[in-house]
């Protein structure tokens, strides 16, 4: 459903995106907790680089923990030779034109409800505060993007780089893999339960389809299930990879090395070793020789959360991913207004389904009203627990609602 005025909206948003990063360092943004992590600070890359450039390994210390390739990329803009105080206005100039970006490849995943879900996504505070605060969640914001828009377009190459990519900047994103394959696979796009429920009753499956108005429509080559977008997507996964420990080799060569990338990147993510201001509740009173039981029954928590849902979302390819992507941003080690910013901007690829949703009126204004408490409440479970389980309950029902009426 196109919006009018929808491209005034847009360039209004990256409007205010580039009048905040004017006055980004008046709101302080890059000192809250909320919103900057130990792995995805700016000034904490800036160090890294420096160390660099030092001839040291950036990993030196306790204050870098993100990607060598990142170093690459922005640590030149952050340099004092890049224009001193004007460089951390570079970055946010880069972080803004990821943001268009990943909103424009959000258009493009859900035909439907294209203009909606990237307008929201431009528009949602959240991903503001992301986008001029002074830390690289956008970056890894976009590669999940990159990853959905490549699997429900049945575009491995796309999808293999994004999932390697986002991986590789955060880790958690490796369990995506699942919904992932579940729509290269199926074929299914985006979501489209009506073809699944006509390929069940006959061949003609293939030719019809039934939208949300009732209207029907001609689809083509829609909803076949076949093994080689698979395969593809499994074989160039292992060579992006492979390219990515490359350049990471290269880059911290006669600095460092992969091993200690490893310890000092997902080894510090699984290990919480940075306990101030993330989490110090659940592991500061943690007993020392209890601790690595406690380690891993953290870390197991959210793939015991994940195993279950593809059994009755394995139809929804799309919707599955948002899903695990809210389930990432409660249970990761280290949570930030990047996580937020990015399953609330994807809720807007299912405006139709999520239309009788219940509790909307209760969620919205309590998100406003911990949003406003950051950061003592920023990071409460309760209400992200609430919209995952209301979202999941509403998927279900809309896709009752689809076979009653097909049936009928």
């Amino acid at each position: 459903m196109a919006i009018r005025h929808y491209w005034s909206m847009a360039a209004a948003a990256v409007g205010f995106r580039l009048v905040l990063v004017l006055f980004s360092r008046d709101l302080h943004l890059a000192s809250r907790p909320e919103v900057s992590t130990p792995l995805t600070s700016l000034r904490r890359l800036a160090d890294g680089y420096w160390l660099k450039h030092a001839s040291m390994s950036p990993y030196s210390g306790s204050m870098y923990h993100g990607s060598p390739l990142l170093l690459s990329v922005l640590g030149p803009l952050t340099s004092k030779r890049s224009g001193g105080h004007h460089s951390h206005i570079y970055c946010s100039l880069v972080f803004v034109a990821v943001d268009f970006i990943a909103a424009m490849l959000n258009q493009l995943v859900n035909i439907s409800a294209g203009d909606t879900a990237s307008l929201i996504y431009l528009w949602n505070p959240w991903t503001i505060i992301t986008c001029v605060g002074s830390c690289t969640s956008p970056i890894e914001n976009l590669m999940v993007v990159i990853m959905l828009h490549g699997a429900c377009s049945r575009l491995p190459p796309l999808a293999a780089f994004g999932y390697v990519m986002a991986t590789h900047l955060s880790l958690y994103p490796a369990i995506l893999i699942l919904p992932i394959c579940v729509a290269l696979l199926l074929g299914y796009g985006p979501d489209t339960p009506p073809t699944k429920v006509f390929l069940q009753k006959g061949p003609s499956a293939n030719k019809i389809d039934i939208s949300d108005n009732g209207k029907s429509t001609i689809q083509k080559g829609f909803g076949q299930f076949s093994r080689k977008p698979i395969l593809h997507f499994i074989l160039l996964v292992f060579i992006w990879s492979c390219y990515v420990l490359l350049l990471n080799s290269v880059i911290l060569n006669k600095v460092g090395g992969l091993q200690e990338m490893f310890e000092k990147t997902y080894g510090f993510i699984l290990a919480v070793r940075d306990l101030s201001p993330k989490y110090w509740y659940f592991f500061a009173e943690v007993f020392d020789f209890f601790r690595s039981f406690f380690l891993i029954v953290f870390n197991m928590n959210i793939i015991f959360m994940v195993l279950p849902l593809p059994i009755r979302l394995k139809h929804r390819p799309c919707f599955l991913a948002f899903v695990y992507i809210a389930i990432i941003a409660m249970l990761k080690s280290y949570t930030s207004a990047g996580d937020l910013a990015l399953y609330l901007g994807l809720v807007g690829l299912f405006t139709n389904e999520l239309a009788e949703m219940q509790f909307t009126f209760i969620l919205f204004f309590g998100y406003i009203g911990v949003s406003l408490l950051s950061p003592v409440m920023h990071n409460l479970w309760i209400w992200r627990t609430v919209l995952v389980v209301e979202t999941v309950s509403s998927m279900i029902k809309h896709h009752r609602k689809l076979r009653l009426l097909i049936k009928a």
